[in-house]
């Protein structure tokens, strides 16, 4: 029922029909309750279950490492639904220049909200931001001039900030295009937003700052494999920038027989290191320019297996072993250190036998001048079933435009 005052009245109506001593109607008997403050119980319990659904919703986004605009989208939706608002947005702090920039709204009708940024002090948002206190005002339209605040017809407003470990992170603001019903639970709702939200807010700061960690620490990582292969080169006297050439040609030759990025990042790093173990190879041995005796090289022919006690100690290289261990590994059986057969000498040494080869061909030597490419060509292909996997000599050949 509708009361005179215009409130919402619930009633429960019991009626009965009295009968006579003949069994015939007399007259009806009814009892009228006024349930409304049971019914308004009810509703409030409903709507409490329904936000705190919404939380578990905004917890999903933020455990699940979402990109930060869904959960910020989705803490603006449940904040226009459940607080009975027309619009909502959330503004960062930018804190090296000192400005609240728009991150993301709902409900507006314009997008000229998109292009906000207000100086902390400025406007309300500024203020929130500037005393780390929610604002709560009853008719914007007095205090606020901004030509899109009029646009999108806005009256009740109502800004809080968002706070995590003491600093601010930015504001949460609700608008409404009549005045806005802020009880106790309303606010008591909205700060709780406004926690999750400076909560993903920091959630997303620390992983890009682990990210940007990691990337460097993985850029320290490869220019320091970069220079071992440099200084590699510089003692075996190897012409200059032929690991370099080794690893591109080899990476080239694996990503045309479909090797996945992940692998392709080992392969680069066990290219450029393929000669690591040559470090434990004494210069009168490794420098010499006269023909090795059978002693000097069978210690020459242990160079794999010291790369291997070297980098498998080492976590994040064990698994670019492959090529530094096995690349002398022979198609037939023949090589060694493993003396290992046809395709149990895993992939990458494979490809990278074959690329190893032909730059030493085309390459000018302490003892001859580099061969020409057709007899470089000549020699990879008479070895192949023999030395190197015929499927990657094929895949060779394509890659220098051979077939």
């Amino acid at each position: 029922m509708i009361a005179r005052d215009g409130r919402i009245v619930w009633i429960r109506d019991r009626t009965i029909l009295a009968r006579d001593l003949n069994g015939q109607p007399a007259f009806w008997q009814g009892l009228m309750i006024d349930i409304t403050d049971k019914k308004e119980a009810e509703e409030q319990i409903n709507l409490q279950l329904k936000r705190l659904n919404a939380l578990r919703t905004i917890d999903m986004f933020i455990a699940s490492g979402a990109e930060l605009r869904f959960t910020l989208q989705a803490i603006l939706r449940q904040a226009v639904e459940y607080l009975k608002a027309d619009a909502a947005d959330i503004l960062l702090l930018n804190q090296p220049m000192n400005v609240l920039e728009f991150a993301e709204g709902v409900g507006f009708r314009s997008h000229g909200l998109k292009q906000t940024a207000l100086r902390v002090g400025e406007s309300f948002a500024g203020r929130i931001a500037a005393l780390r206190e929610a604002i709560d005002v009853e008719d914007i339209r007095k205090y606020e001039k901004h030509p899109l605040f009029l646009l999108e017809g806005f009256i009740g407003y109502y800004g809080v900030p968002l706070i995590t470990k003491g600093e601010v992170k930015g504001v949460l603001e609700v608008f409404k295009r009549s005045k806005l019903e802020s009880s106790s639970e309303w606010v008591n709702f909205l700060e709780t937003l406004a926690g999750q939200a400076a909560l993903a807010i920091d959630s997303a700061a620390l992983f890009e700052s682990f990210q940007r960690a990691n990337i460097d620490l993985t850029l320290a990582y490869e220019s320091t494999i970069e220079g071992w292969s440099a200084a590699l080169d510089l003692r075996d006297k190897e012409p200059e920038g032929r690991t370099q050439r080794i690893t591109e040609l080899t990476l080239k030759i694996a990503d045309a027989m479909g090797v996945n990025e992940k692998e392709l990042v080992h392969i680069r790093r066990g290219a450029l290191l393929h000669d690591i173990g040559k470090m434990g190879i004494p210069d009168r041995i490794l420098l010499k320019t006269g023909e090795l005796t059978d002693e000097e090289r069978e210690a020459m022919r242990q160079h794999p297996v010291y790369s291997y006690n070297l980098l498998s100690k080492i976590e994040y290289l064990r698994p670019a072993i492959d090529i530094p261990y096995y690349h002398h590994e022979r198609w037939d059986g023949s090589g060694y250190p493993v003396g290992l057969k046809g395709e149990a000498i895993p992939l990458a040494a494979r490809i990278f036998a074959v690329a190893d080869v032909w730059d030493a061909l085309r390459s000018d030597r302490l003892h001859r001048p580099a061969h020409s490419k057709e007899y470089a060509l000549d020699y990879i292909k008479s070895l192949a079933g023999v030395v190197f996997d015929p499927n990657v000599v094929k895949m060779f050949l394509r890659a220098v435009g051979e077939e």
